[in-house]
């Protein structure tokens, strides 16, 4: 009895949390997309209407996933949140460009609930096909090898008519996180066959070749590093770990001297100034960008992002710390170190290792292309061509992102679950 009253007072106080999130949520997206729409002289009526579209949708997905869901339904808000800042920055910048990233977002969010059914309803059968992820990951390389065209370097995209393009290395990321989850759901067969215990690090180097290949080496280190923090906390073979990381830091390096435009990137990293007025040009006026932000910003549509280049995906957060400062660049930090924080909660919640290894990676890809994307504006590291998680520009990331999130929702129901039976 008490347990019961105890869970019904959490959800009370849970509930009335959630309704000022989500009223502070239509605070922060009526003020900020008010004020980019009246910052920006060239605003569309179309921009307007997906604007308040966009408005209605995410306040109707922040009231409908905690009606279908046992489990923790802040992901979606945080999202939501992020999804904001990235559509304020966008409509300041370029309206078509804004109307596109709208229709991504109302796409990439009917995705989300279609992949939270398919996961309720076909769970069983997505589990424990290790053969059929390999195979579906492996086809990501081939069709982009046969079909796909050259960009920025990397053979990656692929042009569907004269509609939109597409980048199968992005979905790669999600059949490369559930064949991970299907060995370690059937690692104890694997390990008594020969070599079973090297069938996921013989997979894993095939892919980050391929990659290699492509010229992608921003995917094929992500997927190493995923690779890599699976092993170390589910099977803790430290030597071979550190025989992987020495054999990685050699293949990037290889890499770096055999792909002309990873050494170029590396090059203008470590002194953009040699080639200030062509490839240095981005990494300095992302770095006056951020400068002129300082710790509050320059205010929306009062700053000057337009003057980096490809600002709309490789540069977004520099735009967002020159407008809203310093500040909102730690805000959206924290913002993603607590996704990844709950995600690492909805994974040690978990029983199942199957269902362990997904939450734990899903969460693994925000927060490593996040660190990769702060790392490459600030200087620190080379920029890979990775996108930040439901903040830059693109079709395929918005959608992969969004198909993650719907597999992390149902994985926040399956943890969920044992608080109703003890409601019960």
């Amino acid at each position: 009895m008490d347990i019961s009253r105890s869970i019904a007072q959490y959800k009370i106080k849970k509930r009335n949390y959630n309704i000022f999130l989500i009223f502070g949520l239509f605070i922060f997206q009526f003020v900020g997309i008010f004020l980019s729409l009246l910052r920006n002289t060239d605003t569309k009526n179309i921009t307007i209407i997906f604007s308040l579209i966009f408005i209605f949708l995410t306040f109707l997905t922040n009231i409908i996933v905690p009606k279908i869901t046992k489990g923790d339904s802040t992901f979606i808000l945080l999202v939501n949140l992020l999804f904001s800042v990235s559509l304020i920055i966008m409509i300041r910048l370029d309206n078509p460009t804004a109307n596109k990233h709208l229709m991504w977002y109302f796409l990439g969010v009917t995705i989300f609930f279609i992949v939270f059914f398919i996961m309720k309803y076909m769970d069983k059968f997505l589990k424990n096909k290790f053969v059929l992820y390999f195979v579906l990951t492996f086809l990501t390389f081939l069709v982009t090898f046969a079909l796909g065209f050259r960009s920025g370097g990397a053979k990656n995209w692929i042009r569907v008519g004269s509609l939109f393009t597409i980048q199968l290395s992005e979905f790669a990321k999600i059949t490369y996180i559930f064949m991970l989850a299907s060995y370690y759901y059937n690692i104890k067969e694997y390990q008594t066959k020969r070599l079973g215990k090297y069938y996921l690090a013989i997979a894993t180097y095939i892919f980050s070749g391929m990659f290699f290949i492509q010229g992608e080496l921003g995917t094929a280190v992500l997927l190493f590093g995923l690779f890599l923090s699976t092993m170390f906390i589910f099977e803790r073979r430290y030597f071979f770990i550190i025989l992987n990381i020495v054999i990685g830091i050699i293949g990037i390096y290889l890499a770096s001297l055999v792909l002309s435009h990873i050494k170029v990137r590396i090059d203008i990293w470590l002194d953009p100034w040699k080639d200030y007025n062509n490839r240095g040009y981005q990494i300095i006026q992302g770095l006056f960008a951020i400068a002129n932000g300082s710790f509050f910003g320059a205010g929306i549509g009062l700053g000057r992002p337009d003057l980096v280049p490809v600002i709309e995906t490789d540069y977004i957060l520099a735009a967002v710390i020159e407008e809203m400062g310093i500040f909102m660049g730690f805000a959206l930090l924290m913002i993603y170190i607590i996704i990844f924080y709950k995600t690492i909660k909805v994974a040690l919640e978990l029983k199942s290792d199957y269902y362990s290894v997904l939450s734990m990676n899903i969460g693994l890809i925000y927060a490593f292309q996040t660190l990769i994307m702060f790392g490459g504006i600030l200087k620190l590291i080379p920029l890979t061509g990775i996108t930040t998680p439901f903040l830059s520009y693109g079709g395929s990331s918005t959608i992969v992102n969004f198909i993650l999130l719907g597999v992390l929702q149902f994985l926040t129901t399956r943890a969920g679950d044992k608080y109703e039976k003890l409601e019960g």
